[in-house]
């Protein structure tokens, strides 16, 4: 999606009048933001175009960190995707579970004492945007059609469908 749709939708539950008097610009250049930007004029560089701009200019996570906090949320990068073709959907499933694992470790080690400590919590937030990364890294090969390349068993090695057991009651 693009940032003046996002802003088109947002301002359809929201009053760009109130929101141009708060912020000290016109209605127009509020509609405008709403607007793809054209050679012909309509449109206007948004605000959410400025800040990744801005992001991009200072290559500062902080930026990203700062609006996510002050919105109730947390930043986690997601990562670059490394997948090659061939790359097997098990071995990936298994580490994500093998994360999550990790996760409920420590959780569980942390709580041990009825209490979790300032370390023990940035332990498990580590932990937890470790596996939000592999997370995002399984869906991005998903994505990319990567898992779509597994072979197929021949049909002589699957399973035969288990005969239903009669008895004799």
């Amino acid at each position: 999606m693009e940032s003046h749709e996002v802003l088109k939708s947002a301002f359809d539950k929201s009053s760009p009048k109130e929101i141009a008097s708060e912020l000290g610009v016109s209605l127009s250049l509020v509609y405008k933001w709403a607007q793809e930007q054209s050679d012909t004029g309509s449109g206007s560089r948004n605000p959410l175009d400025r800040v990744i701009e801005l992001f991009k200019l200072t290559g500062d996570p902080r930026i990203l960190e700062y609006i996510c906090e002050h919105c109730d949320g947390y930043f986690v990068r997601n990562p670059i995707s490394h997948c090659e073709e061939g790359f097997q959907v098990l071995p990936a499933t298994n580490e994500i579970v093998a994360q999550f694992a990790s996760l409920l470790m420590r959780i569980s080690l942390a709580a041990q004492d009825n209490s979790i400590t300032n370390d023990e919590a940035e332990d498990i937030r580590n932990s937890w945007d470790k596996l939000k990364g592999y997370g995002e890294g399984f869906v991005r090969c998903c994505e990319e059609g990567d898992f779509e390349l597994m072979e197929k068993e021949p049909e002589d090695n699957k399973p035969k469908q288990p005969q239903i057991r009669k008895t004799l009651y």
